[in-house]
C-alpha cells in the first residue's frame, strides 16, 4: 500500500514520516566535480546494487530514466515527493530508482550521489528508519562509501555531514497557522536543530496549513538522538496545535464548524477551485474529520491523497493533455464535486 492511501495519514496531525539519507560513493569526485561518463557509472553501479535477485526487497524495485520522462510525468513524480526539483536538472545524467509501491526511492546523482528516503504513513518514524537502514546496507554490500572516522559519512552539503540522515514528519497546523502562533513557534524550534519547512520542503511555501519539520543537523549525533529529538520538539507541537483546537471547540464551536461546512459546500458544489483554494478548503475538511464534526466513511480517500489528486501534474495525467491553469481550475473543481456528492 502506498503511504498515502493509508488511512492512518487521516489522523490528525502528523500525515507521515521519512527519513532520508545521503551517501557519496568513495571512488567517484562529489557531483560538482564529476564528469557525465562518472554519473553514468555511478547510476550502474548503485543500480546494480539495488535492483538483484539476492534479495527479497531487491525484486521490487525498477530503473527509470528522468529524461525520458514527459513533462506530466516529471509533475507528479514531485507531487507525490518522490523526487526533487534539483534532479531535474539537466548538468549530468541522473537516475531514478523506485520501489513498486512508492514508498521507497532513490534518486542518483542529485546534491548527492545517492539520496535515498522511505516513507510510512502516520507518525511511525521508526519503521521508517529500520526499512532505509536495510536498504543503505545492502547498497554497502557492493560499493563504498565515502566515509571519514571523525566525520562520519561525507555529503555535498557540510550540513549532512555525519549520520547523512534528514528525518521528517509531514505535519498538519491548521491551528497554530490561523492564529499566527506559527511564526514564534519556528524560531523556537531552530535552537533546538529543528527547521519548519513548506509543502516540498526547504525554500517552498505551505499549502493547506501542511509543513514539513525535520533536524538540521546530522553531525556529532546517532541516528537514534536525532530522531529522538524531532519525536520530542514535534510532539510539543502537537501538543499546542490540540491545545488551541480544544480551545476554538469550547469557546468558538460555531466559527469552527461554519468553516468546515462552507469548506464542504464550495467543494460539493464549486464550478473552479484553484489549487491553493482547495488545499485550504481540504484543510478545513481534515479539521472536520479529526474533531468529529464530520463523519470520515463517506469520503473514500484520506484528505492528503485528495490533495496529491488535484495537483495540477495528476490532473493532466488523468485528463490525458496537457492543461491550462484555468482548464486545471475546472477540472479540479469536477473531480472535488464528484468526491463530495
Amino acid at each position: 500500500m502506498t503511504w498515502y492511501t493509508d488511512p492512518i495519514a487521516n489522523d490528525a496531525p502528523i500525515i507521515s514520516a521519512r527519513v532520508r539519507l545521503a551517501r557519496n560513493l568513495k571512488k567517484y569526485p562529489f557531483k560538482q566535480m564529476m564528469t557525465g561518463k562518472e554519473a553514468l557509472m555511478i547510476i550502474e553501479e548503485t543500480s546494480g546494487a539495488v535492483i538483484n535477485d539476492r534479495t527479497a526487497i531487491g525484486v521490487r524495485f525498477k530503473s527509470q530514466d528522468i529524461k525520458q520522462l514527459n513533462e506530466t510525468a516529471k509533475k507528479m513524480l514531485i507531487e507525490k515527493h518522490i523526487i526533487s526539483h534539483d534532479l531535474l536538472k539537466p548538468e549530468l545524467p541522473v537516475g531514478l530508482l523506485l520501489q513498486d509501491d512508492e514508498n521507497v526511492s532513490i534518486m542518483i546523482n542529485e546534491e548527492d550521489h545517492i539520496r535515498m528516503q522511505t516513507v510510512s504513513a502516520g507518525d511511525n518514524i521508526a519503521a521508517s528508519w529500520e526499512l532505509a537502514n536495510h536498504i543503505d546496507d545492502l547498497i554497502e554490500e557492493s560499493v563504498e562509501y565515502a566515509f571519514d572516522k571523525d566525520f562520519g559519512y561525507l555529503t555535498s552539503c557540510p550540513t549532512n555531514t555525519g549520520t547523512g540522515l534528514r528525518a521528517s514528519y509531514m505535519i498538519h497546523l491548521p491551528m497554530l497557522e490561523k492564529t499566527g502562533k506559527i511564526k514564534f513557534l519556528i524560531p523556537a524550534i531552530n535552537k533546538f536543530g529543528i527547521a519548519l519547512r513548506g509543502l516540498h520542503g526547504e525554500g517552498t511555501e505551505p499549502m493547506g496549513s501542511i509543513y514539513q519539520i525535520s533536524n538540521q543537523l546530522t553531525l556529532g549525533k546517532s541516528e537514534q538522538e536525532i530522531m529522538q529529538g524531532l519525536q520530542n520538539v514535534t510532539q510539543n507541537i502537537i501538543e499546542k496545535e490540540k491545545m488551541i483546537c480544544e480551545k476554538m471547540l469550547e469557546k468558538h464551536r460555531i466559527d469552527l464548524e461554519n468553516n468546515v461546512y462552507r469548506a464542504y459546500g464550495i467543494l460539493s458544489f464549486g464550478k473552479k477551485i484553484s489549487l491553493a483554494e482547495a488545499m485550504n478548503l481540504l484543510s478545513e475538511i481534515r479539521v472536520g474529520f479529526y474533531t468529529g464534526v464530520l463523519c470520515q466513511p463517506k469520503l473514500n480517500k484520506n484528505i492528503y491523497q485528495v490533495m496529491i489528486e488535484i495537483q495540477n501534474g495528476h490532473l493532466q495525467n488523468r485528463i490525458g493533455r496537457k492543461l491550462g491553469e484555468e482548464e486545471c481550475e475546472i477540472y479540479r473543481a469536477d473531480i472535488l464535486r464528484e468526491m463530495f456528492n
